[in-house]
């Protein structure tokens, strides 16, 4: 039987040779910043591969660019392109960027419509590019919180596994806060639908006025500014 030719298995580019990992590990790092991926964070940069399939000519040069729209965590692609070779070609690498950080996961089986206490969850490193609902990471952000689907043991707390919380309902009383730049005004009005955690709500002031905010706490809604 003839030997497989090595150009069967041959990458369609060296990436090594063009510096390519380390310059979409610096281009990751810069585009996160410092803080965009919290404190105490660390991103992990885990390269896909290319068609096999692909025959791409030699390139001294090779750019590299961020497909518009696209972000900078989770599953993404990375656009590679020759500006310099024997012909253009325009490639993209699919990379995978993850940002472990410590967050709350369930310590147990949890169903849905379970509140939640301290014992339910539990503290690991969790990848917080996983899923695009934000990681809970601090238990005041979930114990006294009703979850909306069932958890396993293990499984990343989000955002999206909690049920909204109502601050406020039609007909209550409520504080209304205008806070800026030096100033901050509080008054109080009744309610003229729930105040619904996430979404907008309008509350009714003396002389009829209707104002338009978010609920962010019990029986209080703050205008945007």
């Amino acid at each position: 039987m003839p030997a497989a030719s090595s150009d069967a298995v041959k990458p369609p580019i060296d990436l090594a040779a063009h510096g390519i990992e380390q310059r979409v590990q610096q281009m990751v790092l810069e585009g996160l910043g410092p803080t965009s991926a919290g404190q105490g964070s660390r991103v992990e940069v885990q390269f896909g591969a290319l068609d096999s399939r692909l025959r791409l000519t030699p390139c001294n040069q090779v750019q590299l660019y961020m497909p518009p729209g696209s972000g900078l965590w989770g599953r993404i692609r990375i656009g590679l392109r020759c500006t310099q070779g024997e012909k253009a070609w325009n490639v993209f690498l699919p990379v995978t960027v993850k940002v472990m950080a410590s967050a709350l996961v369930a310590s147990a089986s949890l169903p849905a419509g379970h509140t939640l206490t301290d014992a339910d969850v539990a503290r690991a490193e969790v990848d917080l590019a996983a899923d695009a609902s934000p990681a809970v990471q601090g238990l005041d952000g979930a114990v006294g919180r009703v979850l909306s689907r069932a958890l396993v043991p293990g499984q990343s707390l989000r955002q999206v596994h909690l049920k909204a919380r109502q601050w406020f309902a039609v007909g209550d009383m409520v504080t209304v806060v205008a806070a800026g730049p030096g100033y901050r005004a509080v008054s109080q009005g009744e309610a003229m639908t729930p105040g619904v955690e996430g979404q907008v709500a309008r509350v009714r002031m003396d002389g009829g006025r209707t104002l338009i905010g978010t609920p962010v706490a019990d029986r209080q809604m703050e205008l945007p500014l």
